[in-house]
């Protein structure tokens, strides 16, 4: 079997690692220096663990986003792993209020999909962030700057600036879930690879891992509907 794999260079880089995003594309990160005939060897080498990655069931074959739901009234939206029913009002409003329901206000008809969106990247930015440096501070790490980001085939990531990126479709899953997420970036500062040291570190930081990895791989195709 061939191995298609994309390369992405950086001189911040002292090694060359790989990782498998959830469309099953092989990517390689590697430093400038590193030559091509280096990381064709390092791909091959790594042969057998790319087989099992490309195949687990977190991954999936590149596909629209779920078509989500129409934003109308006795319809529901998800925030925190709970379903809250929508509401239509007619208020002199511009904007979504959420009151164990979302209030949508009618002026937004045009454009409702787009305002949750906007509603839950807002409120990404004021529950998931204050949660990065609280975790970070446990951990007894320090991290460039905590970001919201919308990336399709990522939850999170840690650049080589040690920033932390956070899908904002996060705030729609339950709080431990997000919690997971925020541990796995965070501990790639202390282990660059998914060792055994690195899945402890996780572990010990979010106890319940197990139960997240696997809410994420059964719900994580509902994150991704356009609402």
């Amino acid at each position: 079997m061939d191995i298609t794999y994309s390369v992405k260079r950086s001189s911040k880089r002292t090694k060359v690692t790989i990782t498998i995003e959830r469309d099953r594309r092989v990517v390689v990160h590697a430093p400038n220096h590193a030559s091509d005939e280096a990381i064709a060897r390092i791909v091959e080498a790594k042969r057998h663990w790319i087989y099992e990655k490309t195949r687990h069931s977190q991954k999936y074959t590149g596909r629209p986003h779920p078509p989500g739901k129409e934003l109308v009234n006795g319809e529901s939206a998800l925030y925190l792993g709970r379903n809250y029913r929508i509401e239509v009002v007619d208020r002199e409003t511009e904007c979504i209020r959420f009151n164990q329901r979302f209030l949508i206000p009618a002026s937004l008809a045009s454009h409702k999909k787009g305002a949750m969106r906007e509603w839950y990247i807002a409120r990404a930015k004021e529950r998931i962030l204050p949660r990065v440096v609280k975790q970070a501070r446990e951990l007894g790490v320090a991290f460039g700057q905590a970001r919201i980001v919308d990336n399709r085939y990522r939850w999170g990531s840690c650049t080589v600036r040690n920033n932390i990126n956070l899908n904002w479709r996060l705030i729609k899953a339950p709080i431990f879930v997000v919690d997971y997420v925020i541990a796995h970036e965070l501990a790639h500062l202390l282990e660059p690879n998914h060792t055994p040291r690195f899945w402890n570190i996780v572990k010990t930081q979010v106890p319940n891992m197990d139960r997240a990895r696997d809410w994420l791989r059964e719900h994580g195709q509902l994150l991704e509907e356009e609402v």
